[in-house]
């Protein structure tokens, strides 16, 4: 698949319907549509993040928060499953080996492997400063991991986790997000050592695997460490300044909002009133905004490109959750049922403020820089 035009189409028009019925699925369900994942795994949109000469379509962050936008119009869950799947495969394209880059990227790219970050765990704070989860070195070049994950997208259904776990004693890094001492590894699914449960029932994103992952005696070997021994700090510093931000999610749950409300009106014969079309163009407006700064995250054009990342995330996520809020008043009775789609889309819109880097870590990382 070549690399898609600016302006052009992401998701073909089977590829969309099927998301959207399955949106409707894996929400009653709670749990992942698998016909939906395999639609995901034979887009050709998974190389998104993952360069040409590895068989990917080498978008940087601006293709990746236009494919994850056009994802969450229809199906935020599976937008946040294909939103972490693009963040591993940018750590591995950024930081792995040759040989790791070789082994993993292309099948990345082709959808024959689904990725997801494991890096969440109770008691560690959004920040993931304390972590409990550990990894030592065992004899044959090897390391055993233990501990478990929370939070975790994709949970079951990804074949690649990037795991966080400390493998020496935590020096704190002051206002930032982990600690020195802390290491990532990449560990296959079918590694007995890593067990997954999906036994956390979600308000919003319920179709996003988001579970458990229990490291029960993990080994893996070394040649599966990402990045330096204890060095996870350095990557973890990395990952906003490629502009790919989460939100891109909230600005397709915002649009699908827009678009529920438009069609709505249309279909009651209120686009006669005025007031109703003051308020959608109100409501178009916030989310074109929300866009804008988004784009602009990903485009890397502003001087300070982390900064931009974090604040098209706080942006975003806010505008998403205001439009939503607006468009259920205007839906009145009809959007006040069980099932109604504009009641998922909200509490899809405010799973994303939840997910890492949480908001008010976003808000901790911005202050932080008017330290000095």
């Amino acid at each position: 698949m070549r690399p898609p035009r600016e302006g052009e189409p992401l998701l073909s028009a089977e590829l969309r319907e099927l998301l959207a019925r399955s949106a409707d699925k894996a929400d009653a369900a709670g749990e992942p549509d698998p016909e939906a994942l395999a639609g995901l795994r034979g887009s050709g949109l998974l190389g998104a993040a993952v360069p040409v000469e590895h068989g990917g379509l080498g978008g940087g962050g601006g293709l990746v928060n236009r494919v994850v936008e056009d994802i969450a119009s229809v199906n935020p869950s599976v937008a946040i499953i294909a939103f972490q799947h693009f963040a591993v495969s940018a750590r591995i394209a950024e930081h792995g080996s040759a040989a790791q880059r070789e082994r993993w990227l292309p099948r990345l790219a082709g959808g024959g492997l689904l990725a997801a970050s494991a890096w969440s765990e109770s008691g560690a704070g959004a920040a993931k400063r304390t972590l409990a989860s550990g990894g030592r070195r065992i004899d044959g070049g090897r390391w055993l991991l233990s501990g478990s994950k929370t939070f975790t997208t994709g949970a079951g259904v990804a074949d690649l986790y990037l795991v966080l776990v400390q493998t020496s004693e935590p020096v704190a890094t002051g206002d930032g997000y982990g600690a020195q001492g802390q290491t990532f590894f990449l560990v296959e699914a079918a590694n007995p050592g890593l067990v997954p449960d999906l036994g956390l029932e979600l308000a919003g994103m319920r179709g996003s695997a988001t579970g458990l992952i229990a490291l029960a005696d993990c080994v893996v070997p070394d040649a599966d460490r990402l990045g330096p021994e204890g060095g996870a700090v350095g990557i973890i510093a990395g990952v906003r300044e490629s502009g790919a931000s989460l939100g891109a999610v909230s600005v397709g749950i915002a649009r699908a909002a827009v678009d529920l409300a438009v069609g709505h009106a249309r279909a009651q014969g209120l686009l006669g009133l005025p007031a109703v079309r003051l308020r959608l163009a109100e409501l178009a407006t916030r989310l074109e905004a929300a866009r804008a700064v988004v784009t602009v995250a990903g485009a890397r054009t502003s001087a300070e490109v982390g900064l931009m990342t974090l604040h098209s995330k706080l942006h975003a996520t806010a505008a998403a959750e205001d439009v939503c809020l607006e468009v259920a008043r205007m839906l009145g009775s009809a959007g006040y049922r069980e099932g109604a789609r504009i009641g998922r889309l909200l509490g899809d819109a405010r799973g994303v403020g939840l997910m890492g880097p949480t908001n008010d870590l976003c808000r901790e990382l911005v202050a932080a820089t008017w330290n000095g």
